[in-house]
């Protein structure tokens, strides 16, 4: 990224577009009532439901045929704004430098990292993909790591259900596969697929490439003993602010943790400590929702993924542990100027307000024969018990982008268990090592479109969507098996409706 668009950004950013986490205003009684009537789920297939085109309310975009389609601020932003936009923008894809560097506002990077941008590992804004060749660097798909602990840490003591684990003595959570100059990278990802086959009906056979993954070239000695690995692809970035706006109440009333409807269906919330307000929040976003606001998101990942420090993340070094001398010794670029920090508060809320207004596109073909068919699968097939379809936000004070709007994320944000095949082993807070959060639909048909190898599920090992459904195991397996046992065209069907969301 030229620096000319850098140098400008201490200027523009006294009057920071967001600093803490949104307030969420309650709902009337007569609100609350037109809320309950549209979010009903369909019953006829006939036709698209009203304003199901336009599937993040007032800030839904039109559609483009080009891999910017993910790219785009939310519709009807006023034009102050789509300044902060655009500077969010230039920060999330500036390719930031090693400390020390003549160019001041982008030096910091690492010292150990996964990527140099924000850009690079959620490509065009969508999601990320697992290595092209082998001994290729991921820089979109990394590894985390973590050990069992006797204890949560103090934040976390509070919330029930935490399962306590540590960063690993020397590698700490996450596996960085690059490194600064003079500085080992941590390893290099292995990754080996064996493919299964699956008989569908009809006389079809599909194939799934079932990963194995090993950390190997470890440059700073062997992991613990009891180290937990979990593969992780970046996830698209659409419609982050919507999907934050969901009142906390509306997600939980879908919670069913002991599922006592006896539909097979379990879904648990995901409560993490928020840095930002001092007390635990619901989890939302990772593929564990392990974070609780877009905020608190966005500096974790420039930490842990780029090696920058922030005021909620203030260490320079990252993710580097006490055993990496080296690492943490290493120059930083922390400004004085900035609150020591190498990013501060003022551009860490402009990447926010960037990540909360990437805007969902409008939905394409939604009422083809086909599609309608399609929906009607998807609803009959039972697969809106987590992927549910509709949501209202909040009354939003400041963002009018996200407030008050009926959005179509198809999901509800819950923990999943999701069965053997897809299980990673590795806790991560509320969540064990066989559930997941439930990921939105929105934007999936577009995925292709905007990264060629672009991938599906946590660890990108689903080459088309047809596969990541194969692979849905545990609360979701008679879904899954159904799928297989339908007929050929409503299989089809199925597909081509996941493809116009």
């Amino acid at each position: 990224m030229p620096d000319r668009k850098i140098l400008v950004l201490p200027f523009l950013v006294a009057a920071p577009a967001v600093a803490e986490p949104p307030v969420l205003l309650p709902r009337t009684a007569a609100e609350a009532e037109r809320i309950a009537a549209v979010t009903v789920p369909a019953t006829g297939f006939d036709r698209p439901e009203p304003y199901e085109g336009n599937p993040g309310g007032a800030s839904t975009v039109p559609a483009l045929a080009t891999d910017r389609a993910l790219a785009q601020p939310s519709a009807g932003m006023a034009p102050e704004r789509e300044l902060d936009f655009v500077l969010g923008n230039a920060l999330f894809e500036k390719l930031w430098v090693a400390s020390p560097s003549s160019t001041r506002a982008s030096d910091g990077l690492g010292p150990l990292f996964n990527a140099r941008s924000c850009l690079q590992c959620h490509i065009g804004d969508g999601r990320g993909h697992p290595p092209a060749e082998p001994g290729v660097p991921g820089v979109s798909m990394f590894l985390r790591v973590s050990i069992p602990a006797q204890s949560p840490p103090a934040a976390a003591a509070e919330i029930e259900g935490w399962i306590a684990t540590a960063p690993d003595p020397v590698y700490g959570f996450q596996l960085q596969d690059l490194g600064n100059r003079g500085l080992k990278a941590e390893y290099r990802m292995e990754i080996a697929y064996e493919e299964v086959p699956v008989a569908l009906s009809d006389g079809e056979t599909a194939s799934l490439r079932r990963p194995a993954y090993a950390a190997s070239e470890l440059g700073y000695g062997p992991l613990h003993a009891q180290a937990m690995l979990s593969p992780r692809v970046a996830p698209p970035m659409t419609g982050l602010g919507l999907l934050e706006a969901i009142p906390e109440a509306d997600i939980l009333a879908r919670a069913d943790p002991g599922d006592a409807d006896g539909d097979g269906i379990s879904g648990r919330p995901s409560y993490v400590p928020s840095l930002e307000a001092g007390r635990p929040m619901l989890g939302r976003f990772g593929w564990k929702a392990g974070s609780p606001t877009v905020r608190q998101q966005t500096a974790e990942a420039l930490s842990n993924d780029i090696g920058i420090s922030s005021p909620l993340f203030p260490h320079h070094w990252g993710d580097c542990t006490e055993a990496q001398t080296a690492c943490r010794a290493a120059p930083d670029g922390g400004d004085p100027g900035q609150g020591g920090h190498e990013i501060d508060a003022g551009a860490l809320d402009l990447v926010t307000f960037y990540a909360r207004n990437l805007a969902v596109p409008a939905r394409r073909g939604l009422g083809e024969a086909e599609v309608l068919r399609g929906k009607q699968v998807f609803h009959e097939t039972g697969c809106i018990a987590c992927h549910v379809p509709k949501f209202v936000t909040a009354r939003i004070d400041g963002q009018p982008e996200q407030s008050f709007q009926l959005i179509w994320p198809y999901s509800d944000l819950l923990l999943h268990d999701m069965g053997e095949g897809l299980a990673d082993h590795r806790p991560e807070g509320r969540a064990t090592g066989r559930e997941w959060k439930t990921p939105p639909l929105w934007g999936i048909g577009l995925a292709q479109q905007v990264s060629r190898d672009a991938a599906f599920l946590h660890d990108g090992r689903a080459r088309s969507l047809l596969e990541a459904i194969l692979w849905h195991g545990g609360e979701a397996q008679p879904h899954r098996d159904a799928v297989i046992a339908m007929p050929k065209p409503d299989r089809d069907a199925l597909i081509a409706f996941l493809e116009s969301l």
